[in-house]
């Protein structure tokens, strides 16, 4: 840097060198205090503290040890004042007790922070302080992370909150708690729930009227939860883990556009499934998904574990039409089948986008038609009626077996032999140049493809091999220009 670089930037007012300190983390800023007097103190007037007891960017502090990081942070909360907090994170873990931490947390709360994030665990803070819960200047909260804190709730305040992050974190009163939570935040937006340990609760109720964003994700537990529902009409994405309920008495998502299911069955439903299967022909429901799925049948982009599709072939009598689905994401998983998914594909008229993340699945007898795994080669298939024009497969050859191969190469030429209007077919095959060329030669090779406009490409991370297939290859299903 020339001088005249150093007198434009030493030109700049204090206000404006803070706002550009305030892109770096806090220990990043505090390098700065070395070039000059005038720089000395400035760096702790940022409106943005990024404090991380993890990070080593700044060499002076990693060599210390807890101490040091404590005398940091006192330092630089000191020198501020009363100046303005607009964001405040804090990562530290064991050696730093609640005494250090709770000042410090209540310190950005008097200074009307409106963005805080704590990643503290248990072992460091056991409760969070009830103060969190009640500030009139909080927009956004993230707290966390795995084996969070435990967060007991008196009176929550939280009149300008829009974005709530928890991960892990345990409320005492359950599901009560959570309901305090809803009713003291008027104007959340986005609510983010990961981890959650479910299992302490009987039931779950999620009700906003201007939620636009939720995800709930819990943790593996034994139990199914007895009832969970959702009255969120304007909620456009929704992300849902957890084991599947017994029942879900309401299920409003009018808005959704985008949605991620990953349900689960219990190790007991599972034994009861299989011991179902052994003695009927018919398939017996152990659970009722029915209604979480009619409630979310409007969504137009939507993911589906493999876990989710072992559940709806048990738990779900009836697979809805999805009208306004366009795109359509599944999981798959060597030990899991595709049962559910013929009558899947069947209910979406207006598929566009289809994406398999892996193809590897478990062969059974009630497959159905997507696949070939019972010889069904010349039988109906539901991909004769499918209006899919992209079809991209994820996730290819990662076992690195031969035998794995045979069968995913055979599932792609399945489809590209019954899916009528495809357009293009995307392989992500992550190997080398030999490897995709051969995978594009071995498709080359199908006997007869049901679409004519149909490319292919093969593609790992340095390198994309396309191609068309050749019309002639169509002529076995009669299909002319």
């Amino acid at each position: 840097m020339d001088d005249s670089s150093k007198d434009v930037i030493n030109c700049l007012p204090d206000n404006l060198l803070c706002q550009i300190l305030s892109n770096l983390s806090t220990k990043e800023a505090a390098l700065t205090s070395l070039l000059s007097k005038r720089w000395r103190y400035l760096f702790a007037l940022v409106p943005n503290l990024d404090f991380d007891v993890f990070s080593s960017l700044h060499p002076e502090i990693e060599t210390q040890d807890q101490t040091s990081f404590i005398d940091f942070v006192d330092r630089v909360l000191k020198l501020r004042g009363k100046d303005h907090i607009y964001k405040f994170s804090l990562k530290c873990g064991d050696g730093i007790e609640d005494e250090d931490v709770f000042p410090w947390i209540l310190n950005a709360l008097r200074h009307g922070v409106s963005d805080l994030a704590l990643h503290v665990s248990p072992s460091l803070v056991y409760w969070l302080p009830s103060k969190v819960f009640a500030s009139k200047t909080l927009v956004r909260l993230k707290i966390g992370p795995k084996d969070g804190p435990r967060i007991k709730l008196r009176n929550v305040c939280l009149p300008k909150l829009k974005t709530l992050n928890l991960d892990s974190v345990v409320f005492e009163e359950s599901e009560i708690g959570f309901a305090k939570l809803l009713s003291g935040c008027p104007l959340l937006e986005e609510l983010s729930l990961l981890n959650l340990a479910s299992d302490h609760w009987d039931s779950c109720s999620v009700s906003s009227k201007i939620l636009k964003r939720l995800t709930l994700c819990c943790a593996h537990y034994p139990g199914n939860p007895k009832s969970v529902s959702f009255d969120t009409p304007n909620v456009v994405y929704f992300e849902y883990s957890d084991n599947i309920a017994l029942k879900y008495p309401k299920v409003n998502f009018d808005s959704l556009v985008e949605a991620s299911i990953c349900i689960r069955m219990t190790n007991d439903q599972k034994a009861n499934v299989r011991y179902v299967s052994d003695v009927d022909e018919e398939t017996e429901m152990v659970g009722n998904a029915m209604n979480l799925v009619m409630g979310i049948c409007n969504v137009k982009t939507l993911y589906l574990s493999c876990d989710t599709l072992e559940t709806l072939n048990f738990c779900c009598q009836a697979i809805p039409v999805f009208n306004n689905l366009t795109h359509l994401t599944i999981e798959s998983h060597p030990e899991l089948g595709w049962e559910s998914l013929p009558n899947l594909l069947k209910n979406c008229p207006n598929l566009e986008t289809l994406i398999f993340q892996g193809l590897l699945h478990k062969a059974t007898d009630r497959c159905g038609d997507v696949c070939l795994c019972q010889g069904l080669e010349n039988s109906p298939s539901c991909l004769s009626s499918s209006p899919v024009k992209l079809l991209k497969i994820l996730k290819f050859g990662e076992t690195n077996d031969g035998d794995d191969m045979e069968k995913e190469i055979e599932q792609i030429k399945n489809f590209l032999e019954k899916m009528p209007n495809l357009e293009l077919l995307i392989i992500y095959y992550n190997k080398s140049e030999n490897d995709l060329v051969e995978v594009s030669s071995q498709l080359q090779m199908v006997p007869a493809v049901a679409s004519l406009k149909c490319k292919i490409q093969v593609i790992s991370e340095n390198l994309s091999l396309s191609s068309t297939l050749p019309i002639s290859l169509s002529m076995k299903y009669g299909l002319h220009l």
